[in-house]
């Protein structure tokens, strides 16, 4: 394992070299820095000689004074330069002095209140390049005629060599993390190619990155060369070294010299690719030998490259938008099947091609509640639940996305794993419910140019990075990754989540004036059936008293159809009265308060039985009652309900020689069953949905007796605890019926 002190080197030692400020500039040039007030000279280079100047004596004097012949050639471009709004190099022009047989190309830019003249040689010497392409027009219809990213970079680098002479010419593409891949090439036999290959962000730390985004072209024509100090070291007045940024002149940092000796390369030259004002790559250029590029040159490069990157980013665009919009039509099916639907859950499992196809994904998993649904190729139910708590601990974004999963979360990768990949969006603030989609692993050979890491060493006390010294290739095998979610499937996902947050919104505004509404509806109703049928109550007895009476004192006088008569209308008043009893308990379940508190079950059951033993008389019943435990209930209506499940199984077995009912209780992690199992008549599946309406009766009032409302109460007095009610059965075989409530009603005892 390395040092903290290596470890801090890999990742500080590149940022915190000067490379800004290095005091020195290349030998192939002269330096000189003006006050921006009076154009008194502030800084010279050590060579400034090859003016015929004494660098010393020079410093404060006027620059028109000291070099009269060379202010008098710089003034309209010193004109120009202090006229600009922006910083950055001039255009270059020819001067020559006369006196010391010189012939420079030269520049300026502001660097801050200061104007920076920089002198390049243009006498032969260092093997120059020649001439740009006279008719550079040509050349960019070629370039914006190509369709293909690989012909555009064969063209420019084919192009740029031509004009500079580079033994080889690269476009290097950086990817989200800063490392660099060389995407074209072009080349002679003399350097090695290294097309396809990768190179590690620290190739390039961000304090380099940073200047080849403002100052886009980098020139070193003999790596070998001598540093030139500049004169003096801190400018007058500020105490700080001069900043060379913009300066094509500037001295180079030691390590990307010892970089460009491991690499075999003399000389190089690299110029920006920008998108905007991002930094999308290099073309970069080397040779073996010493070779300079004049500043004519340079700049007819950097025009080529800014066409170049122009074409790149209308043919990335053009990519992006016909991606975009084919995103776009699947996200729009996606929502008309929802819409279509009675949840966007069905929307999306009745549609899985599209469900996967919005985010290119091989699995699915929908995440409602304690609900799991899988589509495609996914992880198992239990390996979705850890992910969705890992989601709900560690990530309150809406959306999370990541091609690394077992990374992200500390694990190791699996080789068989279908979610190497993970693109999940929340669809619920409240339940933290989710949408996933998964992509398996990809394993990926990665070809380095020569083993990414980098040496470190103590000197002097210090710790120093150095470049590697082979540039072989080194293969590295990526393990427990997915292709990466493109930021168009990043945002369509987004879309769909607001889309899909707007239906749930909507559909719980719809539900919530539907449930008042309801509400509203089931209080007429309650209090229309309690009016009714309280009303009712007294007729209904006076026809059975007065009908006794008449029975009792006047059926000597009847005939027998008349005492028959006198019977049935008994009979069916009582029975009327019964049944507004029923309906009246009914409509009370919904008005009354509940009460609850703890209630031993197996008490209420032996209660009920024991109420019950006159009805069964000498029946053969084997009763099979199991620990029941207690809940947490209203008792009286909780008796209610238990009340008419015993009695409809004693109702229901009548018929057999031993009656069986069982009476027991289950449990899960969410809620406890009570059940009440028969050997009875049962029913028939086909009409179950009726069982619990009210007045709804599976048997003929011939065979077995009652009203139609009990069951009908029993579903009431579930509803009112949270709970629910359902039956199973089948004809002639018996009947269960299960009563469940959530468990935060239920506590087993003992």
């Amino acid at each position: 394992m390395s040092s903290p002190k290596a470890n801090l080197a890999d990742l500080d030692t590149c940022a915190q070299e000067p490379i800004r400020i290095p005091g020195k500039i290349q030998p192939h040039g002269v330096l000189i820095a003006l006050s921006g007030e009076d154009a008194s000279i502030v800084h010279v280079s050590f060579n400034v000689s090859r003016l015929g100047l004494d660098g010393e004596s020079v410093l404060g004097q006027r620059f028109d004074e000291a070099v009269p012949t060379l202010a008098r050639q710089l003034q309209p471009l010193l004109d120009e330069v202090r006229g600009r709004q922006e910083d950055g190099p001039s255009r270059a022009i020819m001067i020559e002095l006369t006196g010391t047989g010189g012939r420079f190309e030269a520049s300026a830019h502001r660097c801050g209140d200061l104007l920076i003249v920089e002198l390049e040689d243009a006498r032969a010497g260092v093997a120059t390049a020649g001439e740009p392409d006279p008719d550079l027009r040509a050349f960019v219809r070629r370039l914006q005629s190509t369709a293909s990213l690989d012909h555009l970079c064969a063209l420019a680098t084919d192009e740029i060599r031509r004009m500079t002479g580079f033994d080889r010419v690269m476009v290097y593409r950086f990817d989200e993390n800063w490392n660099g891949t060389v995407l074209g090439e072009s080349r002679n036999d003399v350097l090695p190619s290294y097309l396809d290959l990768r190179f590690p962000a620290s190739d390039i730390p961000a304090q380099a990155r940073e200047l080849y985004r403002i100052s886009p072209i980098r020139i070193i024509p003999d790596a070998a060369y001598e540093p030139v100090p500049i004169l003096p070291v801190l400018t007058p007045g500020t105490d700080k070294p001069l900043d060379l940024s913009f300066a094509a002149l500037r001295s180079v940092s030691p390590v990307h010299i010892e970089y460009m000796h491991n690499m075999g390369t003399r000389s190089s030259m690299s110029i920006s690719i920008l998108q905007g004002d991002r930094l999308w790559g290099l073309i970069s250029c080397h040779s073996r030998e010493a070779r300079r590029v004049l500043p004519q040159i340079r700049n007819a490069c950097d025009f080529l490259a800014q066409i170049f990157a122009l074409q790149v980013g209308a043919l990335e665009q053009a990519a992006s938008a016909t991606h975009r919009m084919h995103l776009s039509s699947v996200q729009t099916k996606l929502l008309g099947f929802m819409a279509e639907e009675d949840s966007f859950v069905s929307g999306l499992l009745e549609h899985p091609a599209e469900f996967l196809e919005v985010a290119e994904a091989s699995g699915g998993a929908i995440v409602v509640g304690d609900s799991i649904r899988l589509i495609g190729e996914a992880p198992s139910v239990s390996e979705v639940r850890d992910l969705a708590d890992w989601l709900r601990r560690e990530h309150k974004a809406d959306l999370v996305a990541t091609d690394s999963l077992a990374r992200d979360r500390g694990l190791p990768a699996t080789e068989t794993s279908p979610a190497a990949g993970l693109l999940a969006m929340s669809i619920s603030q409240v339940h933290t419910d989710y949408v996933m989609w998964f992509r398996p692993e990809v394993v990926q050979t990665v070809k380095w140019g020569g083993d990414p890491t980098k040496a470190v060493s103590a000197q002097d006390g210090s710790i120093r990075l150095h470049p590697r010294k082979s540039f072989e290739i080194w293969r590295e095998t990526v393990r427990g990754q997915s292709l990466p979610w493109s930021r168009n499937i990043i945002e369509t996902v987004r879309e769909l989540r607001n889309a899909v947050v707007g239906i749930v919104l909507k559909r719980a505004e719809e539900l919530a004036s539907l449930t008042v509404e309801l509400q509203r509806s089931n209080k007429e109703l309650e209090a229309f059936s309690y009016s009714v049928s309280h009303d009712l109550r007294a007729p209904f007895r006076h026809i059975v008293g007065y009908s006794e009476m008449l029975r009792n004192q006047e059926g000597s006088r009847l005939s027998e159809r008349g005492r028959r008569y006198i019977d049935t209308v008994i009979e069916a008043a009582f029975s009327a009265g019964t049944l507004v009893d029923n309906l009246l308990s009914f409509s009370q379940m919904g008005r009354a308060t509940l009460n609850k508190r703890a209630v031993d079950l197996n008490m209420i059951v032996e209660d009920v039985i024991r109420r019950m033993a006159p009805d069964i008389g000498d029946r053969q019943i084997d009763w099979r009652i199991g620990r029941l435990g207690s809940v947490r209930v209203d008792p009286v209506m909780f008796k209610l309900a238990v009340e008419n499940l015993i009695s409809n199984a004693v109702k229901y077995t009548r018929g057999r020689d031993v009656a069986v009912i069982e009476i027991g209780r289950t449990d899960d992690q969410s809620e406890s069953v009570i059940f009440v199992r028969d050997n009875g008549a049962g029913f028939d599946m086909r009409y179950v949905n009726k069982l619990f309406g009210v007045f709804q009766r599976l048997h003929r009032a011939e065979e077995f007796e009652g009203t139609g409302i009990g069951l009908a109460n029993v579903r009431r007095i579930l509803e009112r605890h949270s709970g629910r009610v359902w039956a199973e059965g089948a004809l002639d075989q018996g009947a269960t019926f299960h009563m469940a409530l959530p468990n935060q009603e239920a506590a087993r005892n003992g």
